[in-house]
């Protein structure tokens, strides 16, 4: 039986790393501003382990002599390599080899490389050391048995996907490659849609609009957040989650795309909701993170103030620079209060989120503590930082709030630099590593879990907000303002009755008050 080696050498580094992790290096914005990393750090000994064949009393049988012969193939020698959570693995990382026969089908025997390397780079870097309780190693063996007698890469890829599940993690996981291009453009900034965004419903897994880019093509044919999708190009989407509709969305400029939705302001207590057919041409869509306005009221005395809003939908690469763009400009122009809105953020790259944070605070705050599978603390601190203002500052989240959104809320809130409005945020406090692999599929690791500058626990369990928008208030909001990449008095409008920019402005006043009484 012919065998191949697959190996990950001591020194390999992964063709691309997006870190959803906070790293080491100097983060900003094109400022000067650095992060330090404090930790202690604890050093594991090299180790062995060698995969032994199955008895046939396990399920070796059923699958055929060819597949026994390659679990006895799968020979596994480790040695040590401590996962970093928030560094560049060391020089003296990891060295991984296993032997295995070659499948028959060439497509199979791709995939078999690539189950090799998502194997080794959970052993060594997911965040429960147990992996769920069971038997890392043994996980490897039986899922390459399984994968042998297979016939194409979808089916092999299916096996992987079903490793990494028994997990327990749901942010661990594998895509494809062409799920890996997708998630590149949603962090990258640009793409060729419609301009759309879709979010699956909890509980009943509807596909509802979240929002849509000002002026987009899906903006102009009149689509709506809260606009319920049910078809595309005549196929049901029932089913699908929202990443998977996205990629039937996204295509060439210029060619066109037929959606069916339900008019999500249609009068859903009579039962009648009105369905609408689209057609869409896709463009080219420049995906701005961020949305602005000024806000402008009257104080004390009879004088105008203004207060700077700022709705920040994700966390990209250029969430950071945009934000930065947009407070110097607001601070020009008279600004004296800000409203940060992460309401339906979901996150994004925390790198993002931390340059974010430290527009915002001075000095060598602490913005977030990680804790690896060792049970090892570190705290990511600024370098005597500089924030472009000192104005009072309110952040509003809801339920969400996730992630990256989460980490720079609590850096804000535990600091003292802002005040939270609004509903408590997801509670997702997992940081992952995002590694594109051999064949270009990518592996989401969760490499860890995050607490705030206080040490509050996030995971599962969310930030709580310092003055509440009530279930009653939030039902009658108006929809969301619109994606923008300038300020428009579109923006502005759709703040006018949103009770709960109503409740950061009184805080907001308060806290001007307050500031000024004090001398």
């Amino acid at each position: 039986m012919e065998m191949v080696e697959c190996s990950l050498g001591a020194t390999r580094t992964p063709r691309r790393m997006l870190p959803r992790t906070p790293t080491g290096a100097v983060l900003g914005a094109g400022r000067a501003s650095r992060l330090r990393v404090r930790s202690e750090r604890k050093e594991r000994p090299p180790q062995a382990v060698r995969a032994s064949a199955p008895r046939e009393h396990d399920g070796v049988r059923a699958l055929g002599k060819a597949a026994a012969g390659l679990a006895a193939a799968a020979v596994v020698s480790l040695t040590g390599f401590a996962g970093d959570v928030v560094a560049p693995p060391p020089a003296r990382a990891e060295s991984l080899t296993v032997a295995f026969p070659v499948s028959k089908a060439r497509e199979v025997n791709r995939v078999q490389r690539t189950l090799v390397e998502a194997w080794g780079l959970i052993r060594e870097t997911f965040v429960d050391p147990t992996f769920n309780h069971q038997d890392w190693d043994q996980k490897l063996q039986q899922t390459m048995v399984e994968m042998f007698p297979l016939k194409s890469a979808d089916a092999a890829y299916g096996k992987i996907s079903g490793m990494v599940s028994t997990l327990g993690d749901p942010f661990t996981k594998i895509i494809s490659p062409k799920e890996y291009q997708s998630f590149r453009i949603g962090s990258d900034g640009n793409l060729q849609g419609v301009g759309i965004f879709i979010n699956t419903e909890p509980g009943s897994g509807r596909l509802l609009v979240m929002n849509c880019v000002q002026g987009g093509p899906a903006d102009r044919a009149g689509i709506r957040e809260g606009d319920e999708l049910v078809e595309i190009d005549g196929n049901s989407v029932l089913g699908l989650d929202g990443e998977a509709v996205a990629q039937r969305l996204r295509g060439r400029a210029g060619t066109i795309v037929q959606v069916k939705l339900l008019d999500g302001t249609g009068n859903e207590s009579s039962g009648r909701i009105k369905p609408k057919e689209v057609q869409l041409s896709r463009e080219v869509i420049n995906l701005s993170p961020l949305s602005t306005a000024i806000i402008s009221h009257r104080m004390g005395g009879g004088l105008e103030g203004k207060t700077g809003y700022v709705r920040l939908a994700a966390f990209s690469q250029t969430a950071a620079a945009e934000m930065e763009s947009a407070v110097k400009k607001m601070e020009d122009e008279g600004v004296q209060s800000y409203i940060l809105d992460l309401r339906n953020n979901p996150g994004g790259l925390v790198k993002a989120g931390l340059d974010v944070a430290q527009i915002w605070l001075d000095g060598d705050e602490t913005l977030v503590n990680t804790v690896d599978r060792e049970g090892n603390v570190r705290a990511i601190n600024m370098v005597q930082g500089q924030s472009l203002t000192h104005d009072p500052l309110v952040v509003l989240v809801n339920e969400e709030s996730a992630s990256a959104s989460e980490i720079l809320a609590g850096a804000l809130h535990d600091n003292g630099r802002a005040i939270l409005v609004g509903h408590k945020t997801f509670g997702k406090g997992r940081i992952q590593s995002v590694t594109e692999l051999d064949d270009g599929s990518a592996l989401f690791i969760t490499v860890a879990k995050y607490l705030s500058p206080a040490l509050h626990e996030i995971d599962h369990i969310g930030i709580q907000p310092d003055i509440q928008c009530s279930p009653d208030m939030l039902s009658s909001l108006p929809r969301a303002p619109p994606l923008s990449s300038e300020g428009s008095e579109a923006v502005a409008a759709g703040l006018e009755m949103d009770s709960c920019i109503m409740v950061a402005e009184q805080a907001l006043e308060i806290q001007q008050q307050s500031k000024g009484s004090a001398s």
